[in-house]
């Protein structure tokens, strides 16, 4: 969810800049089952465009209509949306509407945090009831210092408020080491995912960043010479140059790094002879390192054309960062989604 906060911020910010006041939605409780779960927002600014969503669309309707009471009053309220007989989601939802009109504190210290690759904290309060009650609303956390999401925000009353607290992580990054055609459309889905994607392109590749919509990134360099002070646990790696001899030389320059997944394209043969000479390289690498690669990269979804293997690449990352063992969900018991 943070690359939706992240758009949030950015889009509250061009209407700032336009005289646009924004007032932000945030489910911050749920009673039942609904389409998605408490932590979700979305921006509404003055003129009555939309960022973002909370749900498959209903909900937006109201949370549009509630919200003219809060730009009106510049007060937070907490609206309830029950979808037992409208969604056939069975549940209540609680969102709370605040006006959004972060300070330059806010704003420099949270894309710092983002470009660091640091996770922070939403952290907000409210109550229950659809009501305006003092002290509700939020706030952002980065380490040990607060801001928030207005500078008109009280503090909390003395009688106890609900408090929901969301610890958001960097935004998930794609590094796609390769710039043929399949890399450009893994890119499109997984921009589409919401994903930041650098491409890693050969430095005699006649490519720029303007061939992959949607890249956060674009560099032209060799294994060797390649940054990789970035790559982290939220970071995913699909090794794509269609080149044996380039492929090993990046994956030897990528084991000292943690990323999640390291994917892998070609058959079986490929990836055990790569490894194998890959361990020759590097025959002090640890198991945890061998774990992450996965070869032929990608979830057996009957693949064909190049945005189908996109498609099982990013279903297979996706898999293995929420750790859930891929099966059609008409064949899982219980909830849909994880409980966190």
């Amino acid at each position: 969810m943070t690359h939706e906060f992240k758009n949030i911020v950015e889009e509250a910010l061009v209407a700032r800049k336009k005289g646009v006041l924004s007032v932000l939605a945030s489910v911050v409780a749920l009673d039942g089952s609904s389409y998605r779960r408490p932590g979700v927002r979305m921006l509404i600014l003055e003129n009555d465009k939309m960022i973002g969503a909370v749900s498959g669309g209903c909900v937006e309707k109201e949370i549009l209509v509630q919200s003219q009471s809060v730009f009106t009053t510049g007060a937070p309220k907490i609206m309830t949306y029950d979808g037992r007989y409208r969604l056939g989601c069975e549940g209540i939802l609680y969102i709370l509407l605040e006006p959004f009109n972060p300070n330059d504190n806010f704003i420099n210290s949270f894309f710092k945090c983002l470009a660091e690759r640091k996770s922070f904290e939403i952290i907000s309060y409210f109550e229950k009831s659809e009501d305006v009650s003092e002290g509700i609303g939020s706030h952002l956390k980065i380490g040990q210092e607060t801001y928030a999401m207005s500078d008109d925000f009280v503090k909390q009353k003395q009688e106890p408020l609900s408090v929901f607290k969301q610890m958001m992580p960097p935004c998930f990054k794609l590094v796609i080491i390769g710039a043929e055609h399949d890399a450009v459309q893994l890119c499109n889905y997984a921009a589409l995912t919401g994903w930041e994607v650098t491409i890693i392109a050969g430095i005699k590749e006649s490519k720029s960043i303007d061939d992959f919509p949607g890249a956060h990134g674009f560099f032209a360099t060799t294994a060797e010479a390649m940054d990789v002070s970035l790559i982290d646990n939220q970071t995913a790696i699909v090794l794509m140059t269609h080149n044996f001899a380039i492929d090993l030389r990046f994956l030897v320059a990528l084991q000292h790094t943690t990323p999640n997944y390291i994917g892998l394209l070609g058959p079986s043969k490929r990836r055990n002879d790569l490894l194998s000479q890959f361990i020759e390289y590097c025959p002090e690498i640890d198991d945890t390192f061998l774990e992450k690669i996965h070869g032929p990269a990608g979830l057996n979804i009957g693949s064909e054309t190049p945005q189908e293997i996109a498609i099982a690449i990013v279903s297979e990352i996706l898999s293995i960062t929420r750790k859930e063992t891929p099966i059609s969900l008409s064949k899982k018991t219980g909830t849909i989604h994880l409980k966190r």
